[in-house]
């Protein structure tokens, strides 16, 4: 018998196969797929949509990379790919110009355009809302839409963006939603396949790399469970809490420390000496590690503490390869700027396989993390959270060194779902044959509660999904007022509402049922019992009432209450039921029946706020939008239409869009120079940090700045005046904070000045640079003649320096 070639054996297994693409696209691949991975690419080719929800690098994204496969397969097909932030695009991106080329690739980020006409474009989610609000020519033959970390719809911030874009994607385009394992997905699922049609949900627990948990207590590893038969068990370890009940009551230094009354043991939390504990994973070989801080600050100083140490991660070739990556894409960056920016210490951390990773880094900066540690040339990233977000940094190890974090307001415990995303980074599949996750024990942490963080894999994803104004006018301007309630309706927040609507209606149904047998135990053959223990009720409250003696009216209302008494005592002795001897029983069954009476009216109201919330909120927007001009009604009664200042406010997208669009209308900025209207962008955008107070008049910019920001926060007042008049969400006031860093820039100021007045991270100072040139590049576009002309001069302005030559941004 002649052997078959692989070629012939393929085109057999091909034509025998329901899913021809998927045996190709899966010999393509360097390892075998998952059953879960295998479960969405089929569904995938069957013409559905589906919603993957898997763990941390359990390969979620090869469904990703299936559909844009489908789509380069067909020579009439296009697929967007949108991330939450641009890091992560810019990533994707990367990685599909290696797959494809550079001609088949586009990348659209709002401030980065490339390539938009491409079969395969990554955008952030914003970009993509924008699009089809605009009705963009780039939609034509889409087919499919990859939205990855798609849990981020429970962002409050930014969350909504995702549902407008699931509702008002067109029909036929199908949805690839990828998912950190949500305790929910069965029911984000229901919403899909109820908006978009026919969706397939498929859901992974599993890891493909095994993750194992350990406790460091002092600088000894335990491990967090037990193992049993060279198994590990869900039971904490009692080596480790032997371990840790030892270290509360010697301190670590092996004697009882005390102190205090009655000699309680004083609390103590054992120093975290990082130099010592990287060459201790080193020497495990448990590097590359992640290191998570929820702080920056802290990031930076646990990176100065293990270089002082003295510790050295890399070979000589390994830090020539480090240095030369790092002096190749900063080249382009002024040395007086590489010094205010601390380059040459970062650097030196960099070749000894240390770095630091957080929003304060300049953006090229952590680029270039994320480059050298995905090289392997750095082996140990102290982080915040952020880099959590998806980025394609896996690592062997990743380190808790503390299980709070500071949410803006207090320091709060992190979440099961927080712990499974953080830890989730450790285990690089295909590299790694098992992964590790080390908390940093400290005083007050009982070991079993590490263990339920560690136990629980999800959390639920809920709707942070709200109508503002710019979707009001986009969404009547498309579809009328009418179909825009039916469609706001259909989002998840009002889906997750009604379901609990019904879950309230059935307890209302209960108690109803509960009422009624209350009234028939209460059932006295002397009376209307009812009428009874409501007259008694009225008499109870009103004698709990108390009238204060400095009232001016005190003794007529003492009067008055008095006579009111009087006459519900007198109609309570007359009533047939006061003498029944069976009173005070039927009185229990009364109090029972009015406690229960209350309750269920007030989830009564409960269900009449939720029912129909959104669209509530759309109709008061609706009425304001109508009030000033930016909509107005039509020839048939309920119709409404966009007026000119509404097609410009279409096109307006912040969270001051109003206040924009209003001053623009106003013309309250056409009179201010480049640097000085850069300033006012700076306004309204910049969102301070807690407590962060406005600097006064006197060091804002002169001339005609003061003169518009007084015009500006006079409109902002008589619009927050409305808005509670019609119980609208309300917008936040201008924030001065960063106008005269911003507008030392914009005037040509060094960096290291601007840095040091703006007390900002360059990169933190690089992210509103780009949110005030995103702002003016709206006005430009929405404009016309000298306010046109001076917001695209001021976005040059800011165009410079390390905001021109930075990419990624989160």
């Amino acid at each position: 018998m002649t052997e078959l070639s692989a070629a012939e054996r393929f085109a057999r297994a091909k034509k025998r196969s329901r899913f021809p693409e998927f045996e190709l696209f899966k010999s393509l691949q360097r390892f075998d797929l998952d059953e879960f991975q295998a479960h969405a690419c089929e569904s995938l080719e069957e013409g559905n949509s589906v919603l993957v929800a898997a763990p941390t690098g359990a390969g979620k994204t090869i469904v990703a990379e299936f559909a844009v496969f489908l789509a380069m397969r067909d020579p009439n097909a296009k697929i967007f790919y949108t991330a939450p932030i641009k890091a992560l695009s810019n990533q994707k991106y990367r990685e599909f110009v290696a797959d494809y080329g550079a001609s088949e690739v586009g990348l659209l980020t709002g401030d980065v355009n490339i390539n938009s006409q491409a079969r395969i474009v990554v955008m952030t989610t914003e970009v993509l809302r924008n699009m089809i609000y605009a009705g963009s020519d780039l939609m034509h033959d889409l087919a499919y839409v990859v939205m990855d970390e798609v849990h981020y719809l429970a962002d409050r911030f930014r969350g909504a963006v995702w549902e407008e874009i699931i509702i008002h994607l067109p029909s036929e385009v199908r949805l690839v939603s990828l998912s950190a394992t949500v305790s929910n997905a069965e029911e984000f699922g229901d919403w899909l396949q109820a908006v978009r049609g026919d969706t397939q949900v498929i859901v992974s627990e599993i890891r493909p790399t095994p993750l194992y948990q350990h406790v460091l207590v002092g600088s000894q590893l335990h491990d967090l469970f037990r193992t049993k038969r060279d198994q590990l068990t869900d039971q904490v370890n009692p080596d480790l809490v032997r371990a840790v009940q030892q270290f509360r009551g010697t301190g670590g230094h092996g004697r009882s420390r005390r102190g205090g009354r009655a000699g309680q043991v004083a609390r103590y939390t054992p120093r975290l000496d990082r130099g010592p504990f990287v060459e201790m994973l080193d020497d495990y070989d448990l590097l590359p590690a992640i290191f998570f801080i929820f702080s920056r600050a802290g990031c930076d100083a646990a990176v100065q503490q293990v270089v002082n140490w003295g510790v050295r991660l890399t070979t000589r070739q390994e830090a020539d390869e480090i240095r030369w990556i790092v002096e190749e894409r900063t080249r382009n960056i002024l040395e007086e700027d590489l010094t205010a920016l601390g380059f040459w210490e970062w650097r030196d951390a960099l070749e000894r396989g240390v770095a630091a990773h957080h929003a304060g880094l300049l953006p090229a900066f952590k680029e270039i993390v994320e480059e050298l540690f995905q090289g392997k040339l750095v082996k140990v990233v102290f982080a915040t959270e952020t880099l959590a977000l998806g980025i394609n940094m896996p690592a062997r190890t990743v380190v808790l060194e503390n299980l709070e974090k500071f949410n803006g307001l207090s320091r709060v415990p992190i979440t099961p779902g927080e712990y499974t995303q953080l830890t989730g980074r450790a285990g690089r599949r295909g590299i790694d044959i098992e992964g590790h996750a080390i908390v940093q024990w400290r005083d007050g942490v009982q070991p079993e509660y590490i263990a339920s963080l560690a136990s629980k894999r999800s959390y639920p994803m809920n709707s942070s999904f709200r109508p503002t104004y710019n979707m009001t006018v986009n969404l009547v301007d498309r579809f009328g007022r009418e179909r825009t309630r039916a469609l706001l309706e259909s989002s998840f927040a009002q889906f997750q509402a009604d379901r609990a609507v019904v879950d309230i209606a059935r307890r209302v149904k209960q108690q109803r049922e509960a009422l009624a047998g209350y009234t028939e135990s209460m059932h006295c053959d002397h009376g209307d019992f009812h009428e009874y223990s409501e007259i008694r009720r009225k008499l109870s409250e009103l004698e709990k009432q108390r009238i204060l003696k400095d009232d001016p009216r005190f003794h007529e209302l003492r009067e008055t209450r008095s006579k009111e008494l009087q006459a519900l005592r007198d109609q309570l002795k007359r009533h047939g039921c006061h003498d029944c001897p069976k009173r005070e029983d039927h009185a229990r069954w009364a109090e029972r029946y009015w406690k229960l009476q209350r309750d269920t009216e007030k989830l009564t109201t409960e269900i009449s706020r939720r029912t129909g919330a959104v669209a509530r909120t759309f109709d008061r927007l609706t009425d304001m939008l109508l009030e000033l001009g930016y909509l107005k009604h039509g020839d048939v009664e309920d119709e409404v239409h966009t007026t000119a200042h509404g097609q410009r406010l279409k096109r307006i997208f912040g969270e001051r869009d109003l206040l924009v669009a209003e001053c623009i209308r106003r013309q309250v900025w056409l009179g201010l120079e480049p640097a000085a209207l850069a300033a006012m962008a700076c306004a309204l955008t910049y969102e301070p940090r807690r407590d962060e107070e406005n600097p006064p008049v006197g060091h804002l910019p002169k001339g005609g700045f003061r003169e518009s920001l007084e015009q500006t926060e006079a409109i902002w007042e008589r619009l927050d005046g409305l808005e509670r008049e019609h119980r609208v969400p309300r917008t936040n006031p201008l924030a001065t904070g960063l106008v005269p860093a911003m507008f030392r820039w914009a005037s040509g100021s060094p960096l290291e000045r601007v840095l040091e007045r703006a007390d900002l991270a360059a990169g933190d100072f690089v992210r509103w640079c780009k949110q005030a040139i995103d702002l003016l590049d709206q006005i430009s576009q929405v404009e016309t003649g000298k306010l046109a002309k001076a917001a695209q001069e001021a976005s040059n302005l800011l165009r410079h320096g390390i905001v021109a030559y930075s990419g990624a941004e989160n």
